[in-house]
This record gives C-alpha cells, structure tokens and sequence, in this order.
C-alpha cells in the first residue's frame, strides 16, 4: 500500500461530523413510524425554506451589518432551542403523567434519544469555544513556557532559549493545525446537530410519533413573535418582508395538520394512542 492509500484509508476512517451530528440528532427510535413521505415533504419544505431566505437576503439590503445579522440568527437559533426544550419537557411531562401505566415505562426509556439531541448542540458549541480560546492563546501561550519548562535545565542558558524557541514553535504549530481541525468539525457538527435538532424537535418523534407534529407549529409561532419585536433583517418592502415571515409559521403549522392527519390515517396514530386510551 502507497504513502497516498494509507493516508486515504486515514482520512475515511475518521468521523464524519455531519454524518455524527445526523445520528446523534436525527429521529432514530426503534419502534418508531417512520414515514418517508412526511420526511420527503419536511425536507422539500425545509429547502423552499432555505432558498427564500437566500432570495430575501440577496435581493434586499441587510438593515444592519452583517455581523449583527449573524449575531440575531444565533439569537433566533437559541431562542428556538430553549422554546422546543421547554414545551418538549412539558409535552412529555403530560404524556407520562397522562398515559396509562404500560406507556409511562416505555415513554420513560425513550428518553435517551431526545436528551442526547438536546446534549450534541451543547457539547458541539462547547468545543467551539474551548478551540477559539485555544487558539487565541487564552489557554496557553507560547511566554507562558521558559526554557527550564521544557530543557529542564539540561543546556546553557543559550543553548537553552534558542532550544526552547524552536521546540515551543513546533509544538504550537502542529497544536494550532490539530485546535482549527477540531474547530472546524465542531462547527459543522453543532450547526447540523442543531438544525436537525430543531427540525425534529429534538428527537420527540421517539417519545411518540404526534410530538414533533404537535409542538413545531408552537415553536415556528413563538419565531414569528420573537422577529416582530426584534426587527426586519432585511430592508424589504413591507408585502414582501410580512408574507415571507409569515410563510414559515403557515406552512409549518399546515404541514403539522396534514402530518397528523397522515399519522392517523395511515398508521392509527391518534391522541387515544399518545396516552393509551
């Protein structure tokens, strides 16, 4: 096997942090309905979604600079996490409380998948932070080394700093290539956990089946309040900026209808079923 072959076998046996972030965030629940039309649709809706939004930001002017509008889509992002967190605790709260005894134990062992989706973003931004203050020297720095640090005090005091400076160099350069690899990972990972997350409301689809159908409408509503006080991101005309904000929160919820509709009609899927009555 060649130099080149061996470091290809390498590379495609490290992680994958989309790939990651899809099995750590994404429904994955054993006993669980999985319906591929509902997510064709979901994943049709989410890209009309996401070419819109291109469009918008294209096509009008930003209302403030681009780092304030990368800042409030963080905001709106964390908003949301902390809207789906709160009425998916509550959510499966009542349905523990409210199902039947047999349902209480399997709702509580199907936990796991929703507490791992809320703890990926978590851990993803964390290693985000620890990486940028690794690299910004807030963690160690090179004059934070001496020569007896590192010769312990086994040559000269020449030999000892010029010794020191190029062995301190060479480990943190090939620190800071490992700390933005990581870096760069991190990010895709908490970015895709975090989309995935939401899009499923967190893995509740693994609590029961109607969750996610129930809670996103409230979480695309709670958005839409959310950016009325905040402000327009862009400098459209108001028909334009109201039917494009309103978009999101009609098709969701109308999507939410017809997903509930399609759970009972073509898997007995019911609100009898969600609490064993």
């Amino acid at each position: 096997m060649t130099t080149r072959q061996r470091l290809t076998v390498q590379a495609g046996a490290l992680p994958n942090p989309i790939a990651v972030a899809r099995t750590v965030a994404g429904p994955s629940g054993p006993d669980c309905v999985e319906d591929p039309v509902i997510s064709r649709v979901q994943g049709i809706r989410t890209a009309l979604g996401i070419t819109a939004t291109a469009w918008l930001l294209l096509s009008y002017p930003l209302s403030e600079g681009r780092q304030s509008f990368v800042l409030g889509k963080l905001a709106e992002l964390l908003i949301g996490c902390a809207i789906v967190v709160a009425t998916g605790a509550l959510g499966v709260t009542v349905c523990i409380l409210m199902a039947r005894p047999p349902l209480r134990r399997v709702y509580l062992r199907r936990l796991p998948g929703p507490l791992m989706a809320l703890a990926a973003p978590l851990l993803g931004a964390g290693a985000v932070w620890l990486m940028v203050a690794a690299l910004s020297g807030d963690i160690v720095s090179p004059s934070d080394l001496g020569a007896h640090d590192i010769t312990f005090g086994l040559f000269g005091t020449f030999l000892g700093t010029v010794f020191t400076g190029l062995l301190v160099f060479l480990l943190f350069a090939a620190a800071a290539v490992v700390c933005a690899v990581v870096l760069v990972a991190a990010a895709l990972f908490t970015l895709t956990a975090a989309v995935i997350a939401l899009n499923s409301c967190f893995r509740m689809g693994d609590v029961h089946e109607l969750l996610p159908a129930l809670l996103s409408p409230l979480l695309v509503w709670s958005l839409f309040g959310f950016q009325l006080f905040d402000g327009p991101d862009v400098a459209a005309p108001p028909l334009v900026l109201y039917t494009f904000m309103l978009g999101g929160p009609l098709s969701v919820s109308a999507l939410s209808l017809w997903e509930i509709r399609r759970l009972r009609t073509r898997h007995g899927l019911t609100l009898g079923s969600l609490f064993g009555r």
